[in-house]
């Protein structure tokens, strides 16, 4: 599958057919089955799928989760299709990273302090080390996370300016809010300010855009709650991709385009 190299940094029309190309969007790996069934139970309330959101009773029809999903992921949005391949629209896509390079933009004018964390090392790590590095080289301030944070899951560490869950000398993969309360505690009980941004994913996104702090970050096709924080204006802004797709480095064409568009490249 070609997904590199892409030289300097492409045209949107160039992203688009990256996207597709790598799977980050279109035809992507997640099929609907799944995608159907972590609606389900994000309207049943199953906790574990609201990643760090409180939903309260307001997203009990799975059928009104699909269509919010339709609309912001560009998943099929009939209720019958219910087994096969599901998309995400690569339009999508480049519209919410334009989305977010604006609030990037607004970051580095500040010169805010930017929280980042991902619960998808595997896949997200890179992209958001180098947003950070950008930032701060635009005078932004990484928030550096408190010592000594740990949940039911593990340690909430920091690697390459991006804090992340620690489990037997391995980084976690979580869905979980926890680590972000984890980190958001800490910094209030030493008396430090709070990001005024956080660029995340999963529940660390989640928990943050809860607790009030402007959050902005990425998102699965199955994971749906972040878009529904979206719809609701709890989180900012939500990227539509593939979190985990073959190479970490199919990313990186991405990564290139948003920080161009918020005038970090």
């Amino acid at each position: 599958m070609g997904g590199m190299p892409i030289p300097g940094t492409p045209s949107r029309a160039q992203l688009v057919d990256h996207l597709v190309r790598t799977r980050i969007a279109g035809d992507v790996a997640t099929p609907r089955e799944n995608n159907l069934s972590h609606y389900r139970q994000l309207a049943n309330g199953v906790r574990g799928f609201w990643l760090g959101l409180e939903l309260g009773d307001r997203w009990t029809d799975e059928q009104d989760v699909l269509a919010v999903m339709a609309e912001r992921v560009g998943v099929n949005d009939d209720p019958e299709y219910r087994y096969g391949q599901d998309t995400i629209d690569p339009e999508l896509t480049v519209d919410a990273l334009d989305r977010m390079a604006a609030r990037l933009r607004k970051a580095a004018g500040g010169r805010q302090r930017v929280l980042f964390a991902t619960g998808h090392p595997g896949g997200l790590l890179d992209v958001h080390r180098a947003t950070a590095a950008a930032l701060r080289a635009a005078g932004c301030e990484i928030v550096v996370i408190p010592d000594g944070l740990q949940t039911e899951e593990g340690y909430v560490m920091q690697f390459a300016d991006v804090a992340v869950l620690e489990h037997g000398a391995s980084l976690w993969h979580t869905h979980s809010g926890e680590p972000m309360r984890a980190i958001l505690t800490g910094l209030e009980r030493e008396g430090r300010p709070l990001p005024d941004l956080v660029v995340a994913d999963h529940g660390w996104a989640g928990y943050a855009g809860q607790h009030g702090v402007d959050s902005v970050g990425y998102a699965d096709c199955n994971d749906p709650a972040l878009f529904l924080a979206e719809s609701e204006g709890t989180v900012q802004v939500v990227v539509p991709l593939d979190d985990h797709v073959v190479s970490p480095r199919y990313y990186d064409p991405m990564t290139a385009y948003l920080l161009a568009e918020a005038g970090l490249a």
